[in-house]
């Protein structure tokens, strides 16, 4: 009797201990678990916050058109806003060292964020003229150089947000327009002497384009992905004129493709450095030369500085833009220093 009674206490006593071990484990388990979600709660809301971080960075600068963007190409993303109000406007100035035939070229843009799905604005450009023609055996031009100023305005439309529908894969999708007024790039000193219908006419020219930007956050940097389409009617946005076609001499639309890549990284003082590269199809023929020419896709390298705390983009860029658009006849515009300048108020 005695031994079953011990024996009993001895079996309630590892009973008891087994159950307290097995309550720990569920108990470790249980703050395990929710140690687990707490930090992918908190891995959600880094990524979620490196982001918006990101796109607020990425959105910040204008490029060559006034449009938020890199240098040549458009995001998809809109200047800064409030949800039902009209942001602080931002403004930017640009230089391209363009070479002898298309000078130096300058751009002074303002635009404005609405509700955080729209913005618009305008962009004035000038020049000094290049000071070399483009002389060469092409019959169509001789004596002729790049000049004239002109007028652009911009819209653009977010219609689908970075992440919406509570996704971690979708990109920012926008459609948008600008348009070019009193654009007559091409002159010539001999003007009266050609029988070219558009030489140094003033006219205008515009694009209709869809972009999508995506933001990827990659352990300490971020990088962004943007590509779109656009039809135009105007070459490298405007500064050598309009498009045409090869036999003849009226403009022409026509779709062309554009596409950029980039990273963001932490710099000196805490700055925020991007370098990225963008590629921007160029419409086939000039339409005051027609088949006399051809333009090449226009490439940029581009790195863009943000000081922290500071609503400001500093760019810099090497551009390549046309060089040989006839066997005979070099525009000189390869490997260009462009750099511009955005501050948001």
């Amino acid at each position: 009797m005695y031994d079953s009674r011990i024996h009993r206490q001895h079996r309630l006593v590892m009973d008891f201990f087994a159950r307290l071990a097995l309550s720990n484990t569920f108990k470790k388990r249980k703050e395990n678990g929710q140690n687990m979600k707490v930090k992918k709660i908190v891995h959600v809301l880094a990524i979620f916050a490196v982001a918006v971080i990101s796109q607020n960075l990425f959105a910040q600068g204008l490029n060559w058109e006034g449009q938020t963007g890199a240098l040549i190409t458009p995001f998809a993303y809109t200047a800064s806003s409030g949800a039902k109000t009209f942001g602080n406007p931002e403004v930017a100035f640009h230089y391209l060292a363009g070479g002898p035939a298309i000078g130096n070229q300058f751009t002074f843009s303002a635009t404005e964020g609405i509700a955080k799905r729209f913005e618009a604005g305008f962009t004035t450009t000038f020049d000094a003229e290049g000071s070399n023609s483009i002389n060469g055996p092409a019959p169509k031009l001789p004596g002729a150089f790049f000049d004239g100023s002109y007028t652009t305005l911009h819209g653009k439309f977010t219609l689908v947000k970075e992440n919406d529908y509570k996704t971690k894969w979708l990109p920012a999708i926008a459609i948008g327009a600008t348009g070019r007024f009193g654009d007559g790039r091409i002159i010539s000193a001999e003007a009266s002497n050609l029988e070219i219908e558009h030489l140094g006419i003033s006219r205008t020219n515009g694009d209709f384009y869809v972009v999508a930007t995506k933001m990827v956050p990659v352990k300490k940097i971020t990088l962004v992905l943007n590509a779109g389409e656009k039809v135009t009617n105007g070459v490298l946005m405007g500064l050598a004129g309009n498009a045409g076609s090869y036999n003849q001499l009226h403009q022409r639309w026509q779709g062309n493709w554009f596409a950029a890549a980039g990273f963001a990284f932490k710099g000196p003082a805490k700055s925020t450095i991007i370098l990225g590269s963008e590629a921007l199809q160029e419409p086939h023929y000039l339409e005051a030369v027609g088949g006399d020419a051809t333009i090449p896709t226009t490439l940029s390298y581009f790195a863009r500085i943000q000081p922290k705390g500071k609503p400001l983009d500093v760019d810099f860029a090497l551009v390549q833009a046309a060089g040989k658009i006839n066997p005979d006849v070099d525009v000189s515009a390869r490997a260009r220093f462009g750099m511009g300048v955005s501050y948001h108020f």
